[in-house]
């Protein structure tokens, strides 16, 4: 006998009981068949109609897709969303960092749909260069406005795009309005240029703007206080009342420095604190206040007229880059120039006209 029979070792290894899967079937069943969901235009756009929040937040991701076929349908949904928008009121939000723009919308927000409003929040986040994905994510910066069944948050990577606007945000507002929701915010990263792109897609402009952090008046740019309806001093709460005040005077006294506004409203100065929800009844009321001027005096629609114009000329800018980039021929003379501009054997301004004359098959030579 040998030793390997003779001895039995006192460890042994039971067969163990098979462990249930993480997830039912009729769950993984369900995930696979959402998985391969494909909405049809139609869907999509009666989804929209009816308040489907998953389609909307579906759709609004296929209007900011690259890809061809998703921008082709997404333009189809807009069409169709189209005469079912226009009725909400378009409020832009930007300041300063750290002046609060998110407790603010998130508290205004919730005073909002308490009253009966249905409300969308259209976020610009910075892209981050390595995931091209939102950075600050306003969602998780208003857990309880995001909870809201009468609020919709979508924060979008503005895409490098100038002064991080994004792309497809005036689009993302027609689809917002078809789905029935009478306000819209679209809040800003305040970085600078991107007030000038959000003021040409809004109808009330609202500057967020901290007290005693220096001089105030050399906070933010002189253009942007030109372009605001309302200044509101945030954070005038505890021992910073007596500064908001102060700064109150300051900014009221700037603006009567300032040529009278095309709308012919005279811009207003608050305080309020978003902690405690002081003041914020007052700036609703004044928002209310310059819709009702405006309409009266025709410039709200004539201003809705001049901003579909605008826009319309910024979209034949986009398609015409989008196509001279996509271009193969392009796309293959641009890394050779590219080259010689780096070796200085051509100026950036001869190789940009090259490429030009190229794409329109020498069509400006011939000019």
């Amino acid at each position: 006998m040998t030793d390997s029979k003779r001895y039995k070792s006192a460890l042994s290894v039971n067969k163990g009981v098979e462990q249930p899967p993480d997830l039912s079937e009729e769950v993984i069943k369900k995930y696979r068949a959402h998985k391969k969901r494909r909405y049809t235009v139609h869907e999509y756009t009666e989804g929209i109609l009816s308040g489907n929040r998953n389609i909307l937040s579906q759709a609004i991701t296929l209007i900011e897709s690259s890809l061809p076929r998703h921008h082709e349908m997404g333009q189809q949904i807009i069409e169709n969303c189209l005469p079912h928008s226009s009725s909400s009121v378009r409020i832009g939000i930007t300041g300063v960092p750290g002046v609060g723009k998110s407790t603010f919308v998130e508290s205004f927000g919730k005073m909002l749909t308490s009253s009966g409003k249905k409300i969308a929040v259209l976020a610009i986040d910075p892209t981050s260069e390595k995931t091209k994905g939102s950075i600050m994510g306003d969602k998780t910066r208003m857990e309880q406005l995001s909870s809201d069944p009468d609020a919709f948050i979508r924060p979008s990577p503005s895409g490098g795009s100038l002064g991080g606007v994004a792309r497809k945000t005036r689009e993302s507002i027609i689809l917002c309005e078809a789905a029935g929701f009478d306000t819209v915010f679209i809040e800003t990263v305040g970085v600078g240029q991107s007030e000038t792109a959000v003021h040409s897609m809004v109808d009330f402009f609202l500057l967020l703007m901290l007290a005693g952090a220096g001089d105030e008046l050399q906070g933010i740019k002189r253009g942007i206080m030109e372009m605001a309806d309302l200044i509101a001093i945030t954070k005038a709460d505890g021992d910073n009342v007596q500064k908001a005040q102060m700064a109150k005077v300051q900014y009221e006294n700037a603006l009567h420095l300032f040529p009278a506004p095309e709308s012919g409203w005279q811009p207003k100065v608050v305080t309020c604190s978003s902690i405690n929800n002081n003041g914020l009844a007052g700036i609703w009321e004044k928002v209310n206040k310059y819709l009702d001027y405006t309409k009266k005096s025709g410039y709200f629609a004539r201003r809705r007229r001049e901003q579909a114009r605008y826009w319309m000329h910024q979209t034949i800018n986009e398609k015409l880059k989008y196509r001279f980039y996509n271009d193969r021929n392009i796309a293959s003379l641009i890394e050779k120039l590219e080259q010689d501009v780096i070796a200085d054997r051509i100026t950036s301004f001869e190789a940009a006209r090259k490429l030009v004359e190229e794409y329109y098959g020498n069509k400006l030579k011939r000019k």
